[in-house]
């Protein structure tokens, strides 16, 4: 059987520090130190929290998040490209480069876009 040798200094148990850890440890253990902010059961926040909670209980599915503004052209777009993409007529890839051709004019110079 090997021994292992006690690595680090040495523990004084008798040292003021000692004796606060073994105290703090004990009424720790009973329940007697808490840790963080006690929470306050009048504030708004505990309410909001209450509510949530009972409806998360009743079974009601919450909403997260920002609501989607519908008449926004951002979601105009977004629904014009799922609906076109669901049709097949979407079209993919960059556009094609438009030609300019200049028509003479007896008046004035005309460009026309093909």
């Amino acid at each position: 059987m090997t021994t292992t040798k006690q690595l680090g200094r040495p523990v004084n148990e008798n040292s003021a520090r000692q004796i606060r850890l073994k105290e703090i440890a004990e009424k720790r253990a009973a329940g007697l130190i808490k840790r963080g902010r006690p929470t306050n059961e009048n504030s708004k926040n505990a309410a909001k929290q209450k509510a949530r909670q009972e409806k998360l209980a009743a079974g009601i599915v919450l909403k997260r998040g920002r609501p989607v503004n519908e008449t926004s052209a951002r979601q105009q777009r977004l629904n014009d490209l799922a609906e076109r993409r669901s049709n097949g007529t979407l079209k993919l890839g960059r556009p094609k480069q438009q030609v300019v051709v200049e028509v003479p004019s007896k008046t004035k110079k005309v460009k026309v876009v093909v």
